[in-house]
């Protein structure tokens, strides 16, 4: 067995929402530190939007916490996670929980999830996948380029997203956690972000834009002093490959404690069910 450990001590909806039981998939570096004045400017506010992704690494590693709210045929589900992420390494670690069903009854065990460059790993996946294996996804090969499928954006993907920005405009300054940020409301266009992304992101970001119904994806940042996201909304829109109507989802990336230790073991091969997944 060969296993990959990670750790960083400086200053991470084909599975879960099958496992709803809700079929909704068919299948610029800015230097420097600190965001500055001028980028309430529309021009400027694009770059600032394009270089937050760069000011992430450099922040080295976050906690994080996400939800996805998911909109179809007049049922509404909010999957919610929370972890932690290694930007320099592009690795994460989330544990997503599940909503409970329409009647009341308990959800899922909490799903287990594994970022890597490339790939998803799911532990609890159900489905007939045993408690103690985990299923492999390569991100590349699903419609949406793993933006959704897992139930939770990729906390780096969320931010690599901002690096095809194609018009922002500045709102003003507030708050997050206590945090002092400034808010920006713009578009991104996928096909720019995945020219301009890290090498673990291109692909899965390629694949996106070619899934989505649109290229655009509209959101609203909040950056605080030194250029990092601290919450990033994004809302994508796409065709239920199965009933044809329209999705909605809209994913929340809230990043936290910057420096806090990252630990992320990848499993090895003997770990990785490679049986039939069952059916919904």
């Amino acid at each position: 067995m060969v296993e990959r450990e990670h750790r960083r001590t400086g200053p991470a909806l084909v599975a879960v929402v099958t496992a709803l039981g809700v079929a909704v998939c068919g299948t610029g570096c800015a230097g420097g530190g600190a965001v500055a004045e001028d980028g309430r400017t529309g021009a400027d506010a694009v770059e600032v939007l394009r270089g937050s992704a760069a000011a992430l690494v450099r922040a080295g590693s976050s906690k994080a916490r996400t939800s996805m709210e998911m909109a179809t045929g007049g049922t509404r589900v909010t999957i919610r996670g929370e972890g932690v992420y290694d930007f320099e390494g592009r690795l994460g670690r989330l544990k997503v929980m599940l909503p409970q069903d329409p009647a009341g009854a308990p959800g899922h065990r909490p799903i287990t999830e594994l970022l890597a460059p490339g790939a998803l790993f799911m532990k609890n996946r159900g489905a007939g996948v045993p408690a103690d294996k985990w299923v492999r996804v390569e991100t590349a090969g699903l419609s949406d380029g793993n933006l959704v499928t897992g139930g939770a954006t990729d906390p780096f993907a969320a931010a690599e997203l901002l690096r095809g920005t194609r018009t922002a405009t500045y709102v003003g300054s507030t708050e997050v956690a206590g945090t002092p940020v400034r808010h920006y409301r713009g578009t991104a266009d996928l096909a720019v972000a995945a020219k301009e992304a890290s090498d673990g992101h291109r692909q899965a970001l390629k694949a996106a834009a070619k899934g989505f119904a649109t290229v655009e994806v509209p959101f609203d940042a909040y950056l605080d002093d030194e250029g990092r996201v601290r919450k990033v909304r994004h809302r994508f829109s796409f065709v239920n490959g199965v009933r044809k109507d329209a999705v909605a989802v809209a994913s929340t990336t809230l990043l936290y404690a910057f420096g806090t230790p990252v630990d992320v073991r990848l499993p090895g091969s003997a770990d990785i069910f490679a049986g039939r997944i069952a059916e919904p």
